[in-house]
């Protein structure tokens, strides 16, 4: 019944996870059951004509595409994030990643076709009589679809378990498409502005009532021709480029200004410590109705960068994991909020595999120096704080894995490594 991957899609390397499938009841680990109870009610992707050598990951797992391959069965209810990479044609190179996430309802199927102009799967051309045919000859395409890969769920459930549907619709760009490289347009820039307007000049004052052109328009053609003799004047004459609005994640912007409006000296120095006005003016701009919504967006934008290689979603990781380890005051506040987020910050700490993590630790020391300030305000709790006690708990962990000390400050405030 469930079949082998290996005879459809040839493993690669990558391992990732995903969420709860409340509607269905499925539990964490497989057995047969569980398997039976995912062939009736899990959701099913078809995906028709993806090239044979494509990439193609759900979730932490993904696989080289064999010549076979229709899709993916048996998946658990709930949020995933489907993704891949085509090879080019002439040069059989992987090309730039694209993935999107997707709430699979309960026995639902989701049917996509991969377009070989734009290289990526869409529904596009997919009617709702195609869709309802292939539900119907399930059991013909049965032994082309593999088996989502259950061993990585519970994972996956601990990665993705703050992002509901509504914040996935939120912060998805609008085309749906998550790229790993960033899609700029070009937008006419001043100078050009300037030249067409010269352009539109000469054209109503180029020729004299005599017919014949003007010494001063030709001047000015040359010059608008001629070589640039800077780099400054080469890049004047280039346009601006600006990221199209359709392939944009929608993340929330961080405060430029760190502290309240008519707020005095002291209160200024204050809040450019502590991000707490920061904090609370993102959670009453974008998540006034839900405040683990942000614990949300920080798992988005990590799922982008370790699974969709979006460098873009890592500096906003970076950016909401460092407001929320730098607000000292908001913690009385929100001490829900910030214990769920140390169970979150944990996670994704074991998750990251080595090299990434390597690269977090090294850029400008952030996670260390970052997690050595949200200590620290912890410190200042009451000693009898439950939060206080399990963001203490959480460095030692830290300490004891890793060998950071996060108990001396020295000079550059960055914890040292214990000898």
């Amino acid at each position: 019944m469930v079949g082998s991957y290996r005879s459809l899609i040839e493993l690669s390397k990558d391992n990732s996870r995903q969420r709860k499938a409340n509607e269905a009841k499925i539990p964490v680990e497989m057995d047969q059951e569980t398997a039976q109870v995912l062939f009736r009610e899990g959701a099913i992707m078809v995906c028709l004509d993806v090239p044979e050598g494509t990439e193609f990951g759900i979730d932490y797992a993904s696989w080289t595409v064999g010549p076979q391959f229709k899709g993916i069965k048996m998946i658990p209810p709930g949020i995933h994030f489907i993704y891949y990479s085509a090879r080019d044609k002439h040069s059989g190179e992987i090309i730039p990643r694209t993935g999107t996430f997707i709430d699979f309802q309960q026995k639902s199927v989701v049917v996509q076709k991969w377009d070989d102009i734009k290289e990526e799967l869409t529904e596009d051309g997919v009617s709702a009589d195609d869709v309802q045919r292939i539900r119907d000859n399930l059991k013909d395409l049965d032994r082309f679809l593999g088996p989502y890969p259950y061993d990585g769920y519970k994972k996956w459930i601990s990665l993705s378990n703050f992002i509901t549907p509504e914040l996935a619709n939120k912060l998805q760009p609008m085309s749906r498409r998550i790229s790993s490289v960033t899609d700029f347009v070009s937008e006419v820039s001043n100078t050009q502005s300037r030249k067409t307007r010269k352009l539109s000049n000469n054209t109503n004052n180029s020729v004299k009532q005599d017919g014949t052109s003007t010494e001063k328009n030709s001047e000015e053609s040359r010059e608008e021709n001629a070589e640039p003799t800077s780099l400054k004047e080469a890049e004047s004459k280039l346009p601006d480029m600006k990221v199209r609005e359709e392939s944009k994640i929608q993340f929330s912007l961080i405060p430029k200004q760190k502290y309240p409006p008519g707020s005095s000296p002291t209160e200024m120095t204050k809040y450019s410590i502590d991000s707490s006005y920061a904090l609370e003016s993102i959670l009453r701009t974008y998540y006034c109705d839900n405040e683990m919504g942000i614990l949300g967006e920080i798992q988005f934008a990590f799922i982008c960068f370790l699974m969709g290689q979006v460098l873009d979603a890592f500096e906003q990781w970076k950016n909401l994991v460092h407001v929320m380890c730098t607000s000292e005051e908001a913690l009385k506040n929100h001490s829900s909020l910030f214990s769920n987020f140390i169970g979150m910050i944990h996670f994704h700490i074991q998750e990251t595999p080595e090299d990434f993590f390597v690269d977090i630790l090294s850029e400008n020391n952030f996670l260390t120096s970052t997690l050595q300030e949200f200590f620290s305000n912890l410190d200042n709790l009451p000693s009898d704080s439950g939060l206080r006690k399990r963001g203490l708990k959480f460095r030692d962990y830290l300490t004891q894995k890793f060998k950071w000390d996060f108990t001396s400050e020295p000079d550059d405030n960055a914890p040292t490594v214990v000898e």
